[in-house]
């Protein structure tokens, strides 16, 4: 880069407030702001990127992660990722945006990049935080921040016990409604006198026992977030009270006349296939699509295996145990199949916890049911010897997990594109 351009991009970024610094197309960070230093310490120029935010000894996007400055150069546009990056104060989950610069003739000269540390979740264990570090978890709380800032519907979906609420809290304490409450409404099981109840309240007298007037939880998500929990076991009969609040932005209590203003953020969540409940005509397909303008899919714990190295001590944490889980223990827990999810995942600790009368858990004291299943994060290890033949199908099989382009996996496994093709589709049972 021109020395003069370069110059012009350090008196610009001094004057901006988030940590910001200039890399070249070769990946050496050519300068600093004053915030970037303050925020992830100095002494980065003259280094990689890739080398200060994760300690690798190659670009990211060699190293399975998603990387910023590849996309931005083969599309010449912005791009932004979420990634965890070594800071001073250990891992963090960092929002990366990076723009390409052009000199005055329209070359590509370089990029600045602006990084933002996030709150709403932890790479660290820590207990009651939204913890993660797999590219499944990374994935869903990338979308979720990207939703934050804005009034758009979110649909969470995931199996039961995988962290919806939490998630959804993460949706709100990062938006502008921050301040506001968050309001929890479990649609699960509410009668149709009960719901409208709940969720608009009603006036002194508007049924047996009604002796006061009664706030709804519509009208105390006032400047804050209403999240409906399970929104596809709403009865059909009631879901047309809750699509009429969302198209008209007004409300009655239940009893009352006088219509009144709804001002919140709607976050939804189910474990539930809406699509088919749609086409069994048991969800109303105009309050689908009310609800669903941003669908963020949480993955299971199956699919996060990597994330338990957090999670479990984060956990025993929150249950005051002393405990911990021997490297058995930990073997077991990375083998298990999870239907049950993180909660299932808190109940086994916990009861291990209770039944353990020295400093560790072991696997007795866990009693997991169901079918183990090898780990989906982290590379095969067995533990007896497998002939090569199996060890290759294991290992291509998780790889084939973790790279979604094909080009690029078969460059970082150092074969051809049509030999890797050849082997996957011998995977699968196909022929060539």
């Amino acid at each position: 880069m021109d020395p003069d351009h370069l110059q012009r991009l350090r008196r610009e970024l001094d004057d901006e407030e988030r940590p910001s610094i200039v890399i070249s197309p070769d990946y050496e960070v050519l300068s600093s702001n004053a915030a970037y230093r303050r925020a992830f310490g100095d002494g980065v120029v003259g280094r990689r990127c890739y080398a200060v935010s994760h300690g690798y000894d190659a670009p990211c996007d060699q190293r399975g992660e998603l990387c910023p400055l590849a996309q931005a150069r083969s599309t010449d546009q912005p791009a932004r990722v979420l990634h965890v990056h070594r800071t001073p104060r250990g891992p963090e989950h960092v929002d990366v945006s990076l723009r390409p610069v052009h000199d005055d003739d329209g070359a590509l000269v370089g990029f600045v990049e602006h990084l933002r540390s996030i709150r709403q979740a932890s790479a660290t264990p820590q207990a009651g935080a939204q913890l993660g570090i797999s590219r499944a978890f990374n994935a869903a709380l990338e979308l979720a921040l990207r939703a934050a800032p804005t009034e758009v519907p979110v649909l969470v979906l995931g199996e039961s016990g995988t962290g919806k609420e939490r998630l959804a809290q993460a949706i709100h304490a990062a938006s502008a409604r921050s301040e506001g409450p968050f309001v929890a409404v479990a649609c699960s099981g509410l009668s149709e006198s009960l719901f409208e109840s709940e969720l608009f309240g009603h006036e002194r007298g508007a049924f047996t026992g009604a002796h006061a007037r009664k706030r709804g939880l519509v009208e105390t998500a006032e400047g804050g977030t209403l999240f409906l929990d399970e929104v596809g076991d709403i009865p059909v009969s009631l879901q047309v009270k809750l699509l009429r609040v969302l198209e008209s932005g007004t409300f009655r209590r239940v009893g009352g006349t006088q219509p009144i203003q709804a001002n919140f953020r709607l976050v939804s969540a189910t474990w539930r296939d809406l699509d088919q409940r749609v086409a069994e005509e048991r969800f109303r397909p105009d309050l689908f699509y009310r609800i669903s303008a941003f669908p963020i899919e949480v993955p299971a714990l199956r699919d996060r295996i990597e994330d338990l190295g957090l999670l479990v001590p984060a956990i025993l944490d929150e249950l005051g145990a002393e405990q911990v889980p021997s490297a058995e223990a930990m073997e077991v827990l990375r083998r298990h199949s999870w239907p049950g999810n993180v909660r299932e995942l808190r109940n086994a600790l916990h009861r291990g916890v209770i039944l353990a009368d020295g400093e560790r858990l072991e696997p007795h004291h866990l009693a997991l049911r169901g079918s183990a299943e090898p780990p989906t994060e982290g590379p095969p290890s067995p533990t007896r010897i497998v002939p090569l033949a199996e060890m290759e199908r294991r290992y291509l099989t998780w790889c084939a997990t973790q790279v979604d382009s094909r080009a690029d996996l078969a460059r970082m496994l150092g074969v051809g594109e049509r030999t890797l093709y050849r082997k996957l589709a011998r995977l699968r049972g196909q022929t060539d």
